[in-house]
């Protein structure tokens, strides 16, 4: 028998690159496998059987990734509120997945990063209002038909995690605002959260009136009061309000039909230069594992424009120091396994093959991948146009003033800058270190109220 020819360290990497999962995708493993040759006959009655009973999501998947059926998210969702007001475990009641990992968070009982979590929405045939809608494959007996996948973005609701919350908002689409009922309304983060998601220009919001459980039903009136003037004072006043019990998952099917009706698929723009913003980067690799087996950094996140496929050349900006890099992708992932293509929407893990150490523990969170060349060089000056929110809760802070410093949230980025000239509402800054903006860009401005950083205003980049 000959000996078999070595791989190179491509043919190593390409083929078995992981995301966070230790094992790889079953239906990543199948489309390895050879399959044997259909006549045009067969492949044309099959695939027109397939088209007749699938949904448009799933007929409109199929068309994209013909190979693997792998279907990608449509849409980004933020779970959003006030600090224990039942975030993670609404998300756990719609997806199935405790998105709070990380050994801190179990330990504190909080969200500490963002957390992401999947989930297919269904309706079932023969069932009436709300009870049609749900996230299992089969309900009373009837087999569920997918109307389409979301990924729901868990951002964090403590006071000292607001800059984490604000670099989500850069990824949602629209949000769900959580708000407990056995607590009075607004709640400062309340009121923080939902400022943040209007500065991110998300008009599709929801509030779900989570822990009915916890109160009388004369107190669960008092608390929806509550909120219909607190969403009236912000803005929001045809926001839909539903009651649940996310620990019994009472109600969460009404949600999902709310979610359906109120917060819909924004358009893909796919013929736009390649834009994604990095919200967590990994080394997926064990320790021990051998060199020549080791995989490249994975970068993850969400894509806001254009297409993503293996083999593709991007740029990585501000980059290292400064300096934007460009690199090859070498996969594209979901938490489902390997895609053919990735589109705008869903959370994306993209491998490289940069270091894995320079990737771990997030490092290139707020980096942002594109096309090479079409994004501006990064600057460590910025000039804006100040706009300051209007205060419900806390004392109104002065006008910012030279050598104040800013924390300032761009995408995913946050950054630290200082105030170094103010006329009228243009204010310059000198940043920490540098930063990729565009001309026009909305940035999140928080400034320090005694001992912590409070959301205060925005800045139009000019």
């Amino acid at each position: 028998m000959s000996p078999r020819p070595k791989k190179t360290k491509e043919e190593v990497v390409a083929p078995t690159t992981e995301t966070t999962e230790a094992t790889a995708s079953p239906i990543a493993e199948k489309t390895t496998k050879p399959r044997a040759k259909k006549t045009k006959t067969e492949t044309k009655t099959e695939t027109e059987t397939k088209h007749e009973k699938a949904t448009p999501a799933e007929a409109a998947h199929e068309s994209k990734h013909p190979k693997t059926h792998i279907l990608q998210a449509e849409i980004n969702i933020g779970m959003t509120g006030h600090v224990d007001h039942g975030k993670t475990s609404l998300t756990k009641a719609l997806t199935g997945k405790w998105t709070d990992t990380h050994s801190e968070e179990l330990k504190r009982g909080i969200s500490i990063r963002l957390g992401y979590a999947d989930a297919l929405f269904y309706e079932y045939p023969g069932l009436e209002g709300a009870a049609k809608f749900g996230s299992l494959k089969e309900k009373e007996g009837k087999q569920g038909k997918i109307l389409r996948k979301v990924s729901f973005i868990d951002a964090p609701g403590h006071e000292t995690l607001m800059t984490t919350m604000l670099s989500g908002a850069a990824l949602m689409d629209g949000a769900l605002l959580v708000i407990a009922a056995n607590e009075p309304c607004p709640q400062p983060r309340t009121a923080e959260h939902l400022m943040a998601l209007k500065i991110g220009n998300i008009q599709n919001v929801i509030v779900v009136q989570n822990k009915v459980d916890l109160v009388t039903k004369e107190n669960a009136l008092k608390s929806y009061n509550e909120i219909k003037k607190f969403l009236a004072d912000y803005g929001y006043t045809n926001a839909p309000i539903i009651p649940v019990s996310a620990n019994f998952n009472a109600n969460v099917d009404a949600l999902i039909q709310t979610i359906q009706e109120h917060i819909p698929t924004p358009k893909g723009d796919v013929e736009k230069p390649f834009k994604m913003y990095i919200s967590r980067s990994f080394d997926v690799n064990k320790p021990g594992t051998e060199l020549d087996k080791m995989l490249g950094g994975v970068l993850g996140g969400s894509i806001s424009q254009g297409t993503l496929v293996k083999g593709q050349k991007v740029e990585v900006t501000p980059g290292i120091e400064g300096k934007p890099i460009q690199i090859e992708i070498t996969s594209v992932r979901n938490a489902d396994g390997e895609l053919d293509r990735a589109n705008p929407r869903g959370l994306i893990a993209a491998g490289t093959k940069l270091d894995p150490g320079i990737t771990s523990m997030d490092k290139f969170k707020g980096q942002i991948l594109c096309a090479p060349g079409t994004l501006p060089a990064p600057t460590d000056k910025l000039a804006i146009d100040f706009f300051e929110l209007d205060r419900l809760l806390g004392n109104k802070l002065p006008f910012p003033h030279v050598h104040e410093l800013m924390v300032l949230t761009v995408g995913t980025n946050t950054i630290v800058g200082e105030v170094v000239n103010v006329k009228k509402s243009r204010i310059d800054l000198v940043l920490k270190s540098k930063m990729t903006i565009e001309k026009g860009q909305k940035i999140a401005i928080s400034r320090r109220e005694t001992a912590a950083w409070r959301l205060a205003g925005y800045g139009i980049a000019v």
